[in-house]
C-alpha cells in the first residue's frame, strides 16, 4: 500500500485550472458549501427558531456590523480590485514586486481589521440598540450585544484569508480558495453541536453553553478558513515581509482602486442593515424569516453567478491586458449568455417550489415561520437572476480597473431600495414588502450597468445574436415555469412533510422534469448553450453505434 503523502495531495490541489474546470470546481464547492449551509440553517432552525424565536433573531443580528465592516475592508472589493494588478505583475514577470503588494495588501488590512474589530466589541451596545435592531426586547438586545462582541474578531481573520485565496485565484488555483467557506460551515456546524451543551476542561464547566456556543464556532470556521488558505500558499513561492511597502506602484494603484469598490460593497451591505432593521419591528422571528429567505436566495447566486463570473474574470483581465477588445467582448458575452440561461430557469422553479426549499432548512412544519420564509423567498426569485447577472456585469467594469463606476450605480441602486423597504414598511406590507424592495433595485442595478457597457463597446457586447438568444431563453423559461407550476400542484407539499426524506425526492423530481422541459425547449429553440449537454448525451446513447 502507498504511503499518504500530504505534501503530495497539496501539490495536485495547488496546479492551475482552466476556465472550465475552474468553473466546475468552483460551482462543485460551492454546492457542497451551500449544502453545509442548509444543514447547519436546519439544525439552528430546529433548535431555535420555535422554541427561542427572540434568540435566534439575536444571533442573526450580531452578524450585521462585523460582516459590514468586512464587506467594506475587503471581501470582493480586494479580489477585483487585487487580482488585475498582482496578475500583471506576475506576467511581467516581476515576481518582487508581486510579493511586496501581497504583503503590504495582508499587514494593512490586518492592522486595520484589528482596530475594527476592536472598535466593534467597545461600541456593540449603541450600535445594536439604536442602529441594527431597535425592535427586539431587552433580553434579545443583551443577547446581540453579547454575540456582536464575540463575532467582532471575524473581519480580521477573514480580511487575511481573503488576500491570500486572492492570489491563489489570481494565478488559476481554486481549490482551496473553493475550499474556505466549506470549511467555515464546518466550524458553525461545530459550534451548534458541541459547544451549545456547553464545554468541560478536566471536568471544570469553562463554557455553560446555550445559543452562545453557535457564535464560539462562527469564531472556530474562521480559524480554520485562515488555516485553509494558509495552505494553499504551498509551492506559490510567496516572500511574505512584515512590511508596507507604501512606494511600490502596484500597491499604491490598489489603494486608489480599493475604496470605490469598498464603499460600492458597503453600499449593498446597508440593505442588509436596513433590512434587519425594519424587520426587528415586525415581531419575534422575522428577523431570521428575512435573513433565511435572503441565505435561501443567495445560494443559487453563488452557484452561478459567482462561481461563473469568478472563473471567467482572469481571463477577462488578461485578454484587456493583451490589448485585445474584440475577444474581451466575445468571452464577457458569453459569461452573460452562460448565467442568464442558468439563471431565468432556477428563479423560476425556486419561486414555484419556495415551500419546499423553505422545507430544507426549517423541519418545524407549516407553521407561520416556514410560510413567512417562502413567501419572503417568492419576491426575491426576481433577484435570483438579478444578482447572477450582476456578478459578471460588475466584473466587466473591474476587467477594465474601473471600480467607480459600479460604485455610483450601487448608490442608486441602494438608495432605491431602501427607499422602497422604509416605503414598504410604512404601507405594512410586512416583510413581503422588503424582499419585493430588494428584487427591484437588483433588476435595476444591472439594467444600469449593461446599459453602460453596451454604450462603451459601441453596441459590440450585447448584439443582435444576443437579444435574439435572450428572447428564446425567456420563452423556454416560461415553458419550465409552467411544468414546475403543475408539478407543484401533482406534488403538493403537505403540512405534514417536515422530514426531508419526504421533501427532497418531491423537490428533485418537480426541479427534473422542469429542467428536462427547459433542456428540451432549449434544444429545439437552437441555443447554443444547450450544445455541450446534448453532445454528452449523444455520446452515451450512441457510443457503441458506428
Amino acid at each position: 500500500m502507498k504511503r499518504f503523502k500530504f505534501k503530495s495531495v497539496v501539490q495536485l490541489a495547488n496546479i492551475r485550472l482552466s476556465v472550465k474546470t475552474a468553473a466546475v470546481v468552483l460551482a462543485s464547492s460551492t454546492m457542497v458549501s451551500a449544502l453545509l449551509g442548509l444543514f447547519r440553517d436546519r439544525l439552528l432552525n430546529s433548535y431555535y427558531l420555535g422554541t427561542y424565536p427572540t434568540g435566534i433573531d439575536a444571533y442573526t443580528a450580531a452578524f450585521t456590523v462585523p460582516d459590514f465592516m468586512f464587506f467594506i475592508l475587503t471581501s470582493g472589493a480586494l479580489a477585483v480590485s487585487f487580482i488585475p494588478v498582482f496578475n500583471q505583475r506576475l506576467m511581467t514577470g516581476n515576481k518582487k514586486s508581486a510579493w511586496e503588494l501581497s504583503s503590504s495588501l495582508i499587514n494593512l488590512l490586518a492592522l486595520l481589521a484589528l482596530i475594527v474589530s476592536v472598535l466593534i466589541m467597545i461600541f456593540a451596545d449603541p450600535l445594536i440598540r439604536y442602529v441594527v435592531s431597535p425592535g427586539l426586547d431587552e433580553s434579545g438586545m443583551i443577547l446581540a450585544i453579547n454575540m456582536t462582541r464575540v463575532i467582532a474578531i471575524n473581519p480580521f481573520l477573514f480580511s487575511i484569508a481573503t488576500v491570500l485565496t486572492s492570489m491563489q485565484q489570481a494565478v488559476g488555483r481554486f481549490v482551496f480558495y473553493s475550499l474556505a467557506p466549506t470549511i467555515y460551515n464546518i466550524g458553525i456546524i461545530i459550534g451548534i453541536t458541541c459547544f451549545t451543551g456547553g464545554i468541560n476542561l478536566f471536568g471544570v464547566q469553562v463554557f455553560e453553553g446555550g445559543i452562545m456556543g453557535v457564535a464560539l464556532g462562527v469564531i472556530l470556521g474562521a480559524i480554520m478558513q485562515l488555516i485553509v488558505a494558509l495552505i494553499g500558499l504551498f509551492g506559490l513561492g510567496f516572500d511574505y515581509e512584515f512590511k508596507i511597502h507604501w512606494r511600490n506602484q502596484g500597491f499604491r494603484t490598489i489603494l486608489k482602486l480599493l475604496p470605490p469598490r469598498s464603499l460600492d460593497q458597503g453600499m449593498d451591505y446597508v440593505n442588509s442593515i436596513v433590512s434587519t432593521n425594519l424587520s426587528s419591528r415586525m415581531g419575534a422571528g422575522a428577523v431570521r424569516s428575512f435573513d433565511q429567505a435572503t441565505s435561501l436566495h443567495t445560494m443559487p447566486v453563488n452557484l452561478i453567478g459567482v462561481a461563473i463570473s469568478t472563473a471567467f474574470f482572469p481571463k477577462l483581465t488578461e485578454e484587456l491586458g493583451n490589448g485585445d477588445k474584440s475577444k474581451f467582448y466575445e468571452t464577457f458575452r458569453k459569461a452573460l449568455r452562460t448565467i442568464i440561461w442558468i439563471a431565468l430557469p432556477v428563479s423560476a422553479i425556486a419561486f414555484f417550489g419556495r415551500g419546499y426549499v423553505v422545507s430544507f432548512i426549517s423541519n418545524i412544519g407549516n407553521n407561520d415561520s416556514n410560510k413567512m420564509m417562502a413567501s419572503i423567498l417568492g419576491t426575491l426569485c426576481v433577484a435570483i437572476f438579478a444578482r447572477s447577472v450582476f456578478h459578471i456585469a460588475s466584473r466587466g467594469f473591474y476587467a477594465y480597473q474601473d471600480t467607480k463606476t459600479p460604485f455610483r450605480v450601487s448608490i442608486i441602486a441602494v438608495g432605491l431600495t431602501v427607499a422602497l423597504s422604509v416605503a414598504a414598511w410604512l404601507l405594512n406590507w410586512g416583510v413581503d414588502g422588503l424582499g419585493i424592495a430588494q428584487s427591484v433595485g437588483a433588476l435595476i442595478e444591472i439594467i444600469i450597468l449593461l446599459a453602460i457597457l453596451q454604450k462603451r463597446s459601441k453596441g459590440e457586447i450585447l448584439n443582435k445574436s444576443f437579444w435574439k438568444a435572450f428572447s428564446r431563453m425567456i420563452f423556454a423559461t416560461v415553458i419550465a415555469g409552467a411544468v414546475a407550476f403543475s408539478m407543484t400542484k401533482f406534488l403538493p407539499l403537505r403540512a405534514t412533510d417536515t422530514s426531508l426524506v419526504i421533501t427532497i425526492p418531491k423537490f428533485i423530481l418537480i426541479a427534473s422534469v422542469s429542467f428536462l422541459a427547459y433542456f428540451v425547449a432549449s434544444y429545439f429553440l437552437n441555443l447554443e448553450e444547450i450544445e455541450p449537454i446534448a453532445k454528452y448525451i449523444r455520446k452515451i446513447l450512441f457510443k457503441n453505434v458506428k
